[in-house]
């Protein structure tokens, strides 16, 4: 896991850049050809600094937009194409709670923000998911995301190793998203063995509810295969940003939307993972859960391999003037602003979080979600720091990039 806080010199202004079965019509990411260049480099959000020396930095795309579609503010490219990845997460819980899953298993909100969930194993995890299986009466066995790398949270996995004892998969961060596929083959009737190919009844359910979520046809939808083994969805990141506008405030959506039918269900999806961010990621060293826990009710987090990460800003009170690039988050203005979705995406993919941590916050405080407390508690993560043994900070991640205003529709 990366580490944490504090200065160095900051580098000079970020360079701005504007702007049942499968059915047989899905399609795939195409491959590009070797060396091929399809798109204008991303902007760079976030600079690796030590000593007063750029060492590296993290470039990406990020736009914010309402639920009709509107593009607010960004930087990059609105229209880069990226694979949904554990982001899909929340909108697939849908799929359980509309077939009937809560009244029949008796779900508990925990449970369901646990299945919206990228957990990190830690034992709290564990006893949710055990509970909910006894009481469907699904055997654990079946979880089919394997176990490599598990589990996420550090402490825990010292703890097995130290014990001798491998990690199940109950550990691995998508056995929650897993359970939702398995749930809904006990609740239906459908085998549960290889429930993870995408023509499993259980995937074209979930697919369906992806679809209608974006707005389009399940056979419309663009397939590519998960790290966990299950199907996962490339749309592009404007459509992204919708889409979690949507979870911030799934009544927005007039009637005559089509969208309109998801919102009874997506809202308890979003309030069980209000009430329970320790659910959706982990208790140690997990952006999403101290995001919500920083502005409780404000925003949910969900983030994605690859660097992704989908923000639902709910309807509220916004700071209108933010000093956001020093960290201050000193707002001089506030008025109420409707719900929004911001999509995230760092392109190197952002293996040691750091890009993806400092370019978050620096965009919540920006977008006017966070500022003053909640920023100083999320300082480590605004600033994430390199530390060396004796305990000096050796190198900082600096977020250096403003947002424009923009003004388009979907």
């Amino acid at each position: 896991m990366p580490t944490t806080d504090e200065p160095s010199t900051p580098p000079a202004p970020a360079q701005a850049v504007t702007r049942t079965r499968a059915a047989p019509r899905i399609t795939r990411s195409p491959r590009p050809a070797p060396g091929r260049t399809t798109r204008r480099p991303a902007p760079i959000l976030v600079r690796q600094v030590r000593n007063g020396i750029e060492e590296s930095v993290h470039r990406g795309d990020v736009v914010e937009a309402d639920v009709d579609g509107a593009l607010i503010r960004g930087l990059g490219d609105p229209d880069r194409v990226a694979n949904l990845r554990s982001t899909v997460k929340p909108f697939g819980v849908v799929a359980l709670i509309e077939a009937g899953g809560i009244e029949a298993f008796d779900l508990e909100p925990a449970e369901l923000a646990l299945m919206a969930s990228s957990h990190s194993g830690e034992d709290l995890h564990v006893r949710t998911l055990q509970a909910m299986y006894r009481r469907a009466g699904v055997s654990q066995t079946l979880i089919a995301t394997g176990s490599e790398g598990m589990p996420l949270d550090a402490l825990t996995a010292a703890r097995l190793a130290r014990d001798g004892e491998k990690a199940s998969p109950n550990r691995h961060m998508c056995s929650g998203q897993h359970s939702v596929f398995l749930l809904l083959s006990r609740l239906k009737g459908w085998d549960p063995e290889r429930y993870w190919l995408e023509e499993h009844p259980a995937q074209v359910a979930y697919r369906a509810v992806v679809a209608r979520v974006f707005g389009t046809r399940p056979g419309k939808l663009r397939l590519g295969i998960d790290g966990c083994g299950v199907p996962t969805y490339a749309f592009p990141l404007r459509q992204i940003a919708r889409a979690y506008a949507l979870l911030a405030d799934p009544g927005a959506v007039p009637d005559a939307d089509a969208r309109s039918s998801l919102a009874p269900a997506l809202t308890r999806v979003r309030d069980a993972m209000l009430a329970h961010p320790e659910m959706v990621a982990g208790t140690r060293d997990r952006l999403d859960t101290s995001l919500m826990k920083a502005a409780p009710g404000r925003i949910v987090s969900k983030a994605g391999m690859e660097a992704l990460r989908g923000l639902a800003i709910l309807p509220g009170v916004r700071t209108g003037s933010v000093d956001a690039g020093s960290g201050s988050g000193s707002g001089t203005t506030a008025a109420p602003a409707r719900a929004s979705g911001i999509a995230l995406k760092i392109e190197d993919g952002d293996g040691f979080e750091r890009g993806t941590w400092a370019a978050t916050v620096e965009v919540l405080a920006q977008a006017g979600v966070l500022d003053g407390q909640s920023l100083r508690v999320l300082a480590r993560y605004h600033r994430p720091a390199d530390i060396d043994p004796h305990g000096r900070i050796g190198a900082e991640a600096i977020a250096d990039f403003e947002l424009a205003p923009l003004g388009e529709l979907v």
